[in-house]
């Protein structure tokens, strides 16, 4: 089993989302005892009907439980978001009796939490997220080439068969559909989205337009936008801002879309059986993914409360990824794929810099001799995400 590098309080109740198959349950029942500690499954149908129909049923179960009892997990709590109002009342009971209960929600989705009861306990509860594992997880297991090819939820890290490997992938995509979009009514019509998904994994890592998307699957531009909120709700990804100084500005730009997995975003554009080869466009492109999943991931596990952007100017010059860090200056990270460093890597980099102060400019490659020109530093990526604190 991989040690996670998440850190989850001992006391205080939390929510742990994540999507589909990023072990929040295999990590849960490995930390916390069955003696002390009940379990409720929202995943087995008959406990899900149950408490759809009684709620309060939760409340009476709480009462009953043995004084050795601390804890409550209810796995998959957004499938009886109506549970949420009998949590957020025992938390308030237990706490006047001086009987604190820690109540442990998962979620693979959003949506629905944010509809009515969900208000997310109103601060009486942390939240927290749960990735694919990340290199430091992996540790001996890391290879980046079957990373970037397959990508690394836990249970890939188990199929040694490349056949396997893309078959468990494609089923993932296919479980998506129908347990979390169609089997929750977020669309009436699942065509158009299926279609939509093939596009948007193309689009990954791109500046989204979504009135080309819109006249590519027949369907209106609010519905592609709402489209993409789905995707993010349901955990399946997230999207990076164009940076500007002005905030308000920046939410009017076009944003960048991407999947919160390499190897699910290969499996929905279904590139899953061309091989990555190094120094070629797709490559390069999932060497960027990659590098920005692991920052992202890091960024939440550590608490930076770093904020990521991309930078690109009209005549098309662009810088990877700014980071907004508390307390320093920007950090401006240009990103290639290439096993050997070269001046050309860094030219936009160089000129971009001089409008954004204050700012560190970093190329982060495959190169392992660091090396610093000018006002870039060239570092090997590990040594990179080490640098930015983000490893």
């Amino acid at each position: 089993m991989f040690h996670r590098q998440i850190k989850l309080p001992d006391k205080y109740s939390f929510f742990l989302f994540g999507a589909r198959a990023t072990g929040k349950t295999t990590l849960l029942t490995s930390l916390y005892q069955p003696e002390n500690t009940l379990f409720i499954d929202l995943l087995d149908l008959n406990e899900e009907l149950r408490f759809i129909r009684d709620p309060e049923r939760l409340s009476r179960i709480i009462d009953e439980l043995p004084p050795d009892y601390n804890r409550i997990i209810i796995d998959e709590i957004q499938r009886v978001p109506s549970l949420l109002d009998v949590v957020h009342r025992k938390i308030e009971q237990r706490n006047r009796e001086e009987k604190p209960l820690q109540f442990i929600m998962t979620g693979s989705s959003a949506r629905k939490l944010k509809r009515g009861a969900a208000n997310l306990l109103a601060g009486r509860a942390f939240v927290y997220h749960l990735f694919p594992l990340t290199t430091r997880e992996l540790g001996d297991q890391f290879d980046l080439q079957e990373c970037l090819e397959y990508g690394s939820l836990p249970n890939i890290t188990n199929i040694d068969v490349p056949s396997l490997k893309l078959r468990y992938l494609e089923s993932y995509a296919q479980t998506y559909l129908k347990e979390e979009i169609w089997n929750e009514q977020i669309i009436r019509k699942l065509a158009p989205f299926s279609n939509f998904l093939d596009i948007a994994a193309q689009m990954n890592g791109k500046i989204l337009n979504y009135s080309k998307i819109a006249r590519d699957i027949h369907v209106d531009t609010k519905t592609v936008q709402s489209y993409y909120q789905i995707l993010e709700d349901t955990l399946l990804g997230f999207s990076v801002l164009p940076f500007h100084r002005s905030v308000r500005k920046r939410q009017t730009m076009l944003p960048k879309f991407y999947f919160f997995d390499t190897g699910i975003k290969r499996a929905l554009d279904h590139t899953l059986t061309v091989p990555l080869l190094s120094q070629t466009y797709a490559y390069g492109e999932a060497f960027e993914h990659w590098i920005l999943i692991e920052m992202i991931r890091a960024n939440q596990y550590y608490k930076r409360d770093y904020n990521f952007y991309y930078f690109k100017t009209h005549d098309g010059a662009e810088i990877d990824i700014i980071i907004e860090r508390p307390g320093k200056a920007y950090a401006l990270v240009e990103v290639k794929s290439s096993p050997r460093f070269d001046l050309t890597m860094i030219k936009h980099l160089t000129t971009l810099a001089k409008d954004i102060v204050p700012a560190d400019c970093y190329l982060l490659s495959q190169d392992k001799t660091p090396q610093k020109i000018g006002s870039v530093t060239a570092l090997h990526w590990l040594d990179g995400l080490k640098e930015l604190s983000l490893f």
